[in-house]
């Protein structure tokens, strides 16, 4: 497994990802709009910003991100400082996914142990994240790696 930053051309395995979390979207079949083209490019080039891609080799019928991977898994992580936690920056996590059938191998475990590490290296006190709350495995999952219900979320959307 790699465990490392996601270049453009990820995009159409990160967006195949983010489509549909309960089957796998084939990469190819992804339309690249000129607003995921402008929200990549701001966040590759924020150092608060990370997109990060689990991948492995190359398989048959899957989706290849870097020349001969496979992106099997895919979290962004923004580095938001504040002065709460003694001045620490915190962390916060999200769209992470793992690819649906892949799922239960210990991937998206890897995953977040490995965002955790990024973070707890860049000096960060915490590490937070949202779940829609119709996503009930995903919160027996996160609650399973040691996350706590600690807060009651909240979104306004601003879209007309």
């Amino acid at each position: 497994m790699i465990f490392r930053e996601a270049t453009r051309q990820d995009l159409p395995a990160v967006l195949a990802l983010l489509a549909d979390e309960d089957s796998v979207v084939d990469p190819a079949r992804i339309v690249i709009g000129e607003a995921h083209e402008r929200a990549f490019g701001a966040i590759e080039a924020d150092p608060r910003n990370e997109m990060l891609v689990l991948t492995t080799t190359a398989g048959p019928g899957s989706g290849s991100g870097e020349a001969g991977e496979v992106v099997l898994g895919c979290l962004q992580i923004t580095y938001i400082p504040g002065l709460g936690q003694n001045g620490q920056e915190r962390a916060l996590v999200e769209a992470v996914r793992i690819r649906a059938d892949r799922r239960g191998s210990g991937l998206g475990a890897e995953l977040m142990r490995l965002a955790a590490e990024r973070a707890r290296e860049r000096g960060c006190g915490l590490v937070q994240l949202t779940s829609n709350k119709r996503r009930t495995a995903a919160h027996r999952f996160y609650e399973r790696l040691g996350f706590a219900r600690s807060h009651e979320g909240f979104k306004l959307s601003l879209e007309p």
